[in-house]
């Protein structure tokens, strides 16, 4: 976890939802690590880091297998200074690594770990090298590996912004994205268009981490036999951010 700093919303966005108001930030941050410590988990919080305002969304730096951790190469410039910030935290945990090389890009927040497979999304921030170099380096690790191509879509930043895997053989999915064949081996949450924001939900051990205000989607989950945990994510959805964006979980 990072903390937010003072310049958050400096950031960046591809979403007109209005400024994120600072109190409410740290607010639902502090809420955010709260629920995690709820689910069983330890925390590793840094300090703010003023040099990068997207950098409480510490997801997009680094992939966290149980055998290596494998730090990303952002694909907007700005943030690329995040990975070097927290790879120290990271390698306390890890005595294998790998990095992600020019030309190549890859943003975590385009990679959906489902079981032993990972999708990768191709985006305007993860490149088709940097998705070979992901996949040569998942395949050997013994994982499999497949590309989704999401730069038509207009709704979505990144690839986990419409798609979750909630284990149990079931991915939490926007209906935008919900025919692809990709998917046809799993069970399917199909999630309406007017509560896609909910797609990236979170799940920690015994809870999934949904966020706040998508009723049909939570009651969805709760018939599949999940038990959620609901957060309210309001000033993070203004910076295109999400649930899974704010932690780095292993």
């Amino acid at each position: 976890m990072r903390v937010p700093g003072s310049n958050f919303a400096d950031g960046l966005t591809s979403v007109d939802l209005g400024v994120p108001q600072f109190e409410e930030v740290l607010k639902q941050h502090a809420r955010y690590c709260e629920a995690l410590r709820e689910c069983g988990l330890e925390l590793t919080t840094l300090e703010p880091d003023l040099r990068h305002p997207d950098s409480t969304f510490v997801e997009d730096t680094a992939i966290l297998t149980p055998q290596v951790a494998i730090f990303c190469r952002p694909g907007a410039s700005s943030r690329q200074g995040e990975v070097a910030a927290n790879r120290p935290a990271v390698e306390r945990f890890y005595f294998s690594t790998f990095t992600i090389e020019a030309p190549g890009s890859v943003d975590g927040g385009d990679i959906c770990e489902a079981g032993t497979h990972f999708f990768i999304g191709v985006s305007q921030r993860t490149n088709p090298e940097g998705a070979r170099q992901l996949t040569a380096c998942l395949n050997a690790l013994g994982y499999t590996a497949s590309t989704i191509d999401v730069r038509g879509m207009t709704s979505i930043l990144h690839l986990k912004s419409g798609i979750s895997y909630v284990g149990d053989n079931t991915l939490v999915v926007m209906e935008e994205m919900a025919a692809n064949p990709q998917f046809s081996r799993f069970e399917l949450i199909r999630v309406i268009a007017e509560e896609s924001y909910g797609a990236n939900c979170v799940r920690v051990n015994d809870r999934v981490l949904v966020a706040e205000g998508f009723p049909k989607l939570t009651a969805d989950l709760a018939a599949r036999g999940f038990k959620s945990l609901v957060l309210n994510m309001s000033e993070f959805q203004k910076m295109d951010g999400g649930l899974s964006c704010l932690s780095l979980r292993f």
